[in-house]
């Protein structure tokens, strides 16, 4: 069956919109602006913008282990409803992706439950305790996508060393969350001004960026491909431009709440603004944009991570970091950098699509023949408020909420296949 989807705008070389359609068959994409095929399926784009579907290179899905939390159905529901195509699903659960008869496990319920495509991580260590590590041969055979423990740091530079050495001869990604654990000092926000306004400990600064800084200089003696989560601190940044001015393969990420949030926007203790990395200081913030225009952070990802009303209901202390992204990520960057003129469309597009991909060696995130068919219809003149109790996803938990945004996908295609369309 041919679909042809008519009356749409996409982006050209020079970063121009214009009018188009594209010719899709057996999940790929075949043509643009051809005669219509006798029996083609056609859908009207109603001069919607075209993209192509959002690559996530940095998501928690929950499912197995914390179904309460998210499952592999919400959560790509809600993946696909914000436009992302692939999301990459870091190894966070339980049991961890640390075996292959673990990895297989998770393949088999993506393969049951997911409207989207999803790429499973491996973890570094098994039960991404930071100690014994996993076989990293045997894992990617079974699909892991790239390695990580995210949520945690890997404490012990010997096992990260030694787990670069090995994906440095398999060619993957060491994926680290970067976070010295002698310096959280069990703090809940950033150690700044506001945490001592409201009377919560802080996380430093440096609880991160040294251990970035450790990581790209043992990713350099490895000769690994190393890329870092959710960079949110100056010094961060300056470790990483330094890192790539050196020659060293590292590439980053920057979350979209980092680049539009900073501590002193946190109105009280309310949970649903902690998140890890925290909100830091103005001028993090500023640096992390600086950053993302000129290539030192190379995507943008939205680390989607939901909880439950009753976990992030309390103040933060004792409340599980992490907010959710996945359905506000585009029209919160779109409304506040490209309707603004900080950013051109083509830009967020890149960051958020055909980059993120390039990180990882995936064919995805780009609108071409032979392409697979993924690709989202937004509609950039839509403005709604964000209301957190319409979220697909099972969580609630964001610091957007009333917040009013333009730019909302209308409908996400994956491999040919309608994953979300807006209810009429």
């Amino acid at each position: 069956m041919t679909t042809v989807i008519q009356n749409v705008k996409r982006l050209d070389e020079q970063g121009e919109l214009r009018v188009s359609s594209i010719i899709i068959e057996d999940g790929k994409i075949v043509g643009f602006d051809g005669e219509i095929p006798a029996g083609a399926n056609v859908i009207d784009g109603q001069g919607h913008f075209v993209s192509p579907g959002f690559v996530d290179v940095h998501t928690h899905l929950r499912e197995p282990g914390f179904e309460h939390k998210e499952t592999i159905a919400t959560g790509t529901a809600s993946a696909a409803k914000g436009g992302f195509t692939t999301i990459c699903a870091m190894p966070n659960t339980k049991p961890v992706p640390d075996s292959v008869e673990n990895m297989q496990l998770i393949n088999g319920l993506i393969k049951d439950s997911a409207v989207i495509r999803v790429l499973p991580y491996g973890s570094l260590t098994k039960d991404i305790s930071g100690e014994v590590r996993t076989n990293m041969e045997e894992l990617r055979e079974h699909g892991a996508v790239a390695f990580s423990d995210d949520g945690v740091g890997i404490q012990l530079a010997s096992t990260m060393y030694e787990q670069m050495q090995q994906a440095a001869k398999l060619d993957v990604v060491v994926v680290a969350h970067c976070e010295d654990n002698s310096l959280i000092y069990d703090g809940v926000m950033h150690e700044g001004t506001r945490n001592k306004e409201l009377g919560l400990p802080g996380i430093p600064s440096i609880c991160e960026s040294v251990q970035i800084a450790r990581d790209v200089l043992l990713a350099e003696a490895a000769g690994a491909r190393y890329h870092v989560c959710h960079v949110s601190t100056k010094e961060s940044v300056r470790a990483v431009r330094d890192a790539k001015a050196a020659g060293i393969k590292v590439t980053a990420e920057v979350c979209p709440h980092h680049l539009l949030l900073e501590e002193m926007d946190i109105p009280s203790d309310d949970a649903n603004w902690k998140m890890n990395p925290p909100l830091r200081a103005l001028d993090d913030k500023d640096s992390l944009h600086a950053a993302l225009l000129d290539g030192t952070i190379d995507c943008i990802a939205t680390d989607h991570a939901p909880h439950t009303v009753e976990e992030k209901c309390c103040g933060m202390v004792g409340a599980p970091f992490g907010i959710v992204g996945f359905e506000t990520a585009f029209p919160l960057l779109y409304t506040n950098f490209v309707e603004t003129g900080k950013w051109t469309l083509k830009q967020l597009v890149d960051w958020m699509s055909v980059k993120a991909a390039q990180i990882f060696d995936l064919p995805y995130g780009t609108l071409e023949i032979g392409a697979s068919a993924d690709l989202v219809l937004i509609d950039l003149n839509k403005e709604q408020t964000i209301d957190a109790e319409g979220f697909v996803s099972k969580g609630r938990n964001t610091p957007f909420n009333g917040w009013v945004a333009k730019g909302w996908p209308v409908m996400t295609i994956c491999e040919g296949k309608i994953a979300y369309q807006e209810a009429k």
